[in-house]
């Protein structure tokens, strides 16, 4: 099948005007309609109803519109993949879940960027399911999470610890879990969860559950809420006042970690990349509020 008559059904799809769609594609109508009836002798059902100014897709077209976008991207990952093998480039995808990316990946991987010019990065936000099957069918290179995947196949490494500090926006002294208002329970892995619900049992039902702490920290500056952030992510807006440390509530240590397959093609380059990783801690994220 020509991959032309694909984009021409996206294009009327979206534009629902062969006109508009001819003058996007820069051919004449005529050509859009020939192209569109060529798909739809080849699968043998019309594809758009078709009326004055309103051309509206039939259910068969309906169904056809994510395949169709399936194969366009395909192409394009095919066209990328078979440049970078041309020009002999490196391509490696780095991925982690929501919370890391917010506590360490997003300044590190500037440091990446800016050292392996040569490489061609990848870089995902993924489930800790997507990371480990990613990882196990070698579509993906380096996994940062929180709870590792206990897998033969995979090498982990430690990478870095930090502490998850309870804290406030309201100022007043809580005693106990009860005391604490409006609490955000992030997802900070298994671990953290398990530990929470022996040593933190007493608060009440979250206001809110995310998993990601750039959520939780933005809605408790606007709106009031206690969560538990970490610590670099804490620090300055304790310093300003627009947060309150929770003493009597206990401090949790996490631990970071690297995932990669023992038989990766790209281990010297996986290599350099968890150097950099290891090089030095991140800084704080930036927050942007307001």
């Amino acid at each position: 099948m020509d991959i032309e008559l694909i984009k021409t059904f996206l294009e009327v799809k979206d534009c629902r005007h062969f006109g508009k769609a001819a003058e996007n594609l820069y051919l004449t109508q005529a050509a859009i309609s020939t192209r569109v009836r060529q798909l739809e002798r080849y699968f043998g059902v019309a594809l758009f109803h078709r009326a004055r100014n309103n051309i509206q897709l039939t259910l068969a077209g309906e169904r056809l519109v994510p395949h169709a976008e399936n194969m366009l991207n395909t192409l394009r990952m095919a066209k990328q993949d078979v440049a970078l093998a041309a020009e002999q480039i490196a391509q490696i995808s780095i991925a982690g879940t929501p919370n890391t990316w917010d506590v360490y990946i997003h300044d590190a991987i500037s440091k990446i960027y800016s050292n392996q010019p040569h490489i061609s990065l990848i870089a995902e936000i993924l489930s800790r399911e997507q990371l480990t099957r990613g990882l196990l069918e070698r579509t993906l290179d380096v996994a940062i999470l929180f709870d590792p995947p206990k897998v033969e196949e995979l090498k982990i490494e430690s990478l870095y610890m930090f502490n998850l500090v309870p804290v406030t926006t309201f100022d007043h002294e809580v005693i106990s879990p009860a005391d604490v208002k409006r609490y955000i329970m992030i997802d900070w892995g298994m671990s953290f969860i398990n530990w929470h619900a022996k040593e933190v049992s007493g608060i009440s039902i979250p206001a809110m559950r995310t998993c990601t702490a750039r959520i939780a920290l933005d809605l408790m500056l606007q709106c009031g809420g206690s969560a538990y952030l970490p610590d670099m992510l804490a620090k300055p807006f304790i310093e300003q006042g627009k947060l309150f440390a929770i003493d009597s509530l206990p401090i949790f240590e996490r631990e970071l970690f690297s995932a990669f397959h023992k038989e990766n093609e790209n281990e010297a380059r996986i290599i350099e990349i968890k150097n950099l990783l290891r090089k030095e801690e991140p800084e704080a994220p930036a927050i942007i509020t307001g």
